[in-house]
């Protein structure tokens, strides 16, 4: 029973490590559904948000080898390949409206019409927001970065550009003999406006070293954050689930995130993130919507401190992210236009949606959608 869970929850209270782990075991995932809709509404109300974002991966070639990673490669080695700095500036001119330039709009209009235009559009060709992560480059020196940034704001000065992890913030700092902070507030002169929250992967050390042995440690992981927070950059979280971890390491790795966001608040949105096996050393299975549900609601419940919980559809599936709307969260992402990283694991989703695609999916799960910018500020509603 969630009953004592449930008092703490519309009381308004914060819950424990132990009633997280509660949530997590439970086989009431209607009652725990509905707890996490309570939460959310108070936060959001029927909102359900979406952005027009293009991503974006540099490279693909990298120096770590993580063990559940199918993404990266080596110099040399098929199927690796580097961008250049003109490459990129070109793809992010094909985004037209959430859709390659030329493609046409999808035949099955939402039904929704715009009833409030809160903000003016600060997109290019229909986008605005560019996201940008990749490999751990080997030979490119930190000022290609800066100069990437730099070249991405002078072309599209509206354009923003939320780019880099945790990970890649902390091989910046090394490979330039710069401090975190200094890094960030190089980066952030140049043009970065927001970074994601990759890489956080589950931060139990034991759990770590056998997905990623390489890659930088947890407590590393949010040293990196705490100082893009300090500098003002902000960013978003997650947590991949559904591989090795246990129920216990969820929670462990929620609560440092809560913690982390009671210290900064400057976590945006958290999102969990679905394991993929295909391609990848440790390989195992696709996670279960039901577990996709539970780890959705239970995350909303226990991260009292996060105003936004996204459920990505590149890795849940446009039925379940529909679904999750309904356990706790209130951000569907967006166009996407084009993704690697998990579809080099099997997604076995598409690459883009429209924005009249996001918007209907989002209706048709008796939310109001609405388009936001990085910020989360309103763009448009639809009713």
């Amino acid at each position: 029973m969630l009953s004592a869970i449930a008092k703490k929850v519309f009381a308004g209270k914060r819950i424990t490590e132990k009633d997280a782990l509660r949530l997590f075991e439970t086989d009431d995932i209607f009652t725990l559904g509905a707890l996490a809709s309570h939460v959310a509404g108070k936060k959001n109300g029927v909102k359900a948000y979406f952005i027009r974002n293009r991503h974006i991966n540099p490279t693909n070639i990298c120096v770590n080898r993580c063990k559940f990673c199918a993404f990266s490669r080596s110099q040399g080695q098929e199927g690796a390949f580097e961008l250049t700095i003109e490459e990129i500036i070109k793809k992010i001119g094909t985004g037209q409206n959430g859709r390659v330039r030329g493609q046409t709009a999808s035949s099955k209009k939402s039904s929704g019409r715009q009833v409030a235009h809160h903000l003016s559009p600060i997109t290019h060709h229909g986008i605005s927001e560019v996201h940008i992560v990749g490999g751990l480059h080997p030979e490119w020196p930190f000022e290609h970065y800066l100069n990437m940034i730099s070249a991405i704001k002078k072309h599209y000065p509206k354009l923003h550009i939320k780019a880099f992890t945790a990970v890649e913030i902390d091989y910046f700092s090394k490979i330039s003999g710069r401090s975190l902070q200094d890094t960030l507030a190089a980066l952030k002169k140049s043009g970065l406006g927001s970074m994601p929250g990759g890489g956080a992967e589950i931060f139990s050390e034991g759990i770590r070293n056998r997905l990623c042995p390489e890659k930088i440690p947890g407590a590393r992981w949010l040293e990196v954050m705490e100082a893009a927070h300090r500098v003002g950059i902000r960013t978003n979280a997650t947590m991949l689930y559904g591989h090795v971890e246990s129920l216990s390491d969820r929670v462990d790795h929620l609560s440092r995130l809560r913690g982390l966001q009671d210290r900064t608040k400057g976590f945006q949105a958290f999102i969990p993130l679905a394991y993929h096996p295909k391609n990848t050393e440790i390989e195992g299975s696709y996670t279960s919507g039901i577990d996709d549900l539970k780890t959705m609601a239970a995350s909303r419940i226990f991260l009292d401190n996060f105003d936004h919980i996204k459920a990505y559809w590149i890795m849940l599936g446009e039925k379940i992210s529909q679904l999750a709307l309904m356990f706790g969260a209130d951000d569907i992402d967006g166009t996407i236009i084009e993704e690697k990283i998990t579809h080099s694991a099997g997604a076995l989703t598409g690459e883009r949606l429209t924005a009249e695609q996001l918007v209907d999916l989002i209706q048709k799960a008796g939310k109001t959608a609405v388009e936001r910018d990085s910020f989360y500020r309103t763009v448009r509603t639809f009713a």
